[in-house]
């Protein structure tokens, strides 16, 4: 059974673009695990073996303004004691080995089918944009087909009509008059 807790837009809006990586906070996770943001990062730290570069990292203090300015969450003059965590989709799902309730596990499940079907939609799209470029490459060949073809027939009639009457070649036969 395919049990859902949230909304896949719940969760994808949740998703962002960092360090050309689809990632999504620690904040976010924690709402949608439904524990505090303190708690995940507590624990995220006390496995930080299970969590590599590739997995889980640190927002700088530039990128936390970025996303800040781009999302606005928070208030001007409220500020995180700790930068934010983003994790990748490997990391989110190391998240459900360290985070052990049981609606951490479901959520996770969820999410990871999240990044999986934005993947299958950016794999889709890049196929389709592919095979637009393939259309476009033989429609401008059979352009160039067609006005070579247009080319060839006006030079025929051009030569058709500059051309000396040919004589009739065959069998004649004489009348009797």
């Amino acid at each position: 059974m395919n049990e859902q807790y949230l909304p896949d837009e719940v969760i994808s809006s949740k998703i962002y673009f960092i360090r050309n990586q689809k990632v999504m906070l620690d904040s976010d996770l924690a709402t949608l695990y439904a524990v505090e943001t303190k708690q995940l990062k507590r624990q995220v730290r006390r496995n930080i073996e299970r969590f590599p570069e590739d997995f889980m990292f640190e927002l700088t203090q530039v990128e936390y303004e970025i996303l800040r300015s781009q999302i606005g969450t928070l208030k001007r003059g409220e500020h995180a004691k700790y930068l934010p965590m983003a994790f990748t989709e490997q990391g989110i799902a190391m998240l459900s080995s360290v985070l052990n309730s049981s609606t951490a596990i479901k959520v996770n499940i969820q999410i990871i089918r999240v990044f999986t079907k934005i993947r299958q939609v950016l794999t889709d799209t890049m196929s389709m944009k592919l095979e637009i470029e393939e259309i476009k490459k033989k429609l401008s060949n059979q352009n160039q087909n067609i006005e070579l073809v247009f080319s060839y027939l006006d030079e025929l009639m051009d030569k058709k009509e500059n051309a000396e009457p040919r004589k009739s070649i065959g069998f004649k036969q004489k009348s009797n008059d």
